[in-house]
């Protein structure tokens, strides 16, 4: 066994990838502190051919040296806005006909192992402390939970964000 050198892994340009056929799913970063976190989005989200990043509140957005240190780039390839009002973006996403999915622990949340997604889909991420804010919870059609079996019952929201998207595009995909 050896690793592939950068050139054997025939990765698509940013021309190329902004091509490609992308998954049917928007990620809505609801006040995000980290702009770090932000960046791992991005890299996330480009891996997995997210449609787009939509940046909400106080989510820092590019240009910014933070992202770009863990987004290497994924600035440039994943399109992105920013709206200042979250609720305004899950509006805009609803009348789209999108399923806005939370990813929050709540009362009503179901687990994300046995959440089936269906047709396009925006995943809504919380802060990293408070979660989603009280004010879109009316406003999401769902929320999923990863199962938890620790002592915190949390993961970092950029670890959240890997592991709910690499399951909604395994999902999807196979």
């Amino acid at each position: 066994m050896r690793k592939l050198k950068l050139t054997e892994l025939n990765r698509s340009t940013i021309a190329e990838y902004k091509n490609i056929p992308k998954l049917d799913v928007v990620v809505v970063l609801d006040n995000l502190r980290s702009a770090g976190n932000v960046g791992s989005f991005f890299r996330t989200s480009d891996a997995l051919a997210v449609k787009e990043i939509i940046l909400c509140g106080i989510s820092s957005f590019p240009p910014n040296k933070e992202i770009t240190k863990t987004a290497i780039g994924a600035t440039e390839s994943v399109k992105w806005k920013h709206e200042k009002c979250i609720k305004d973006a899950v509006s805009a996403l609803k009348k789209q006909g999108y399923q806005i999915v939370g990813v929050e622990q709540t009362n009503h949340s179901i687990s994300l192992e046995k959440y089936i997604p269906d047709g396009p889909l925006a995943l809504v991420f919380g802060n990293e402390v408070n979660g989603l804010s009280d004010a879109i919870l009316s406003d999401l059609d769902l929320a999923v939970e990863i199962p938890q079996y620790g002592t915190k019952h949390s993961f970092n929201v950029a670890v959240c964000g890997g592991i709910v998207l690499w399951e909604v595009f395994r999902k999807l995909k196979l």
